[in-house]
């Protein structure tokens, strides 16, 4: 089980932190990540993070956007900075390793 949190309002340029706490390890899933759905979109992969630390960027949030994880807390991280009214999505966490999805938190930026 996945709950994500640390959704909000933000204005653009502003910054948050979205966390994926897991149920159990995640110290053993080898990708985790973090997808987003806009309005009227599909879902789209933001970032992922593999267990030996590799990560992978949506090109449109690289540089801006940082993914991380602590297996002590089985929890997974979404740093997201500079952020743009297009950033506005409802974000999912995800373990790819058992196909479970976290059940979204909504991030709005105003412009």
């Amino acid at each position: 089980q996945l709950q994500a949190s640390g959704g909000g309002l933000v204005q653009a340029g502003g910054s948050l932190r979205l966390s994926c706490a897991a149920s159990r390890s995640v110290s053993g899933i080898k990708v985790m990540g973090w997808y987003r759905q806009a309005p009227g979109k599909q879902r789209e992969l933001v970032a992922s993070i593999t267990s030996g630390g590799s990560t992978n960027y949506a090109d449109s949030v690289k540089g801006r956007f940082t993914i991380s994880r602590d297996n002590a807390k089985n929890t997974v991280y979404l740093q997201m900075n500079s952020l743009k009214p297009e950033d506005t999505a409802v974000y999912y966490c995800y373990a790819q390793d058992y196909n479970v999805w976290g059940q979204g938190t909504q991030v709005t930026v105003s412009s």
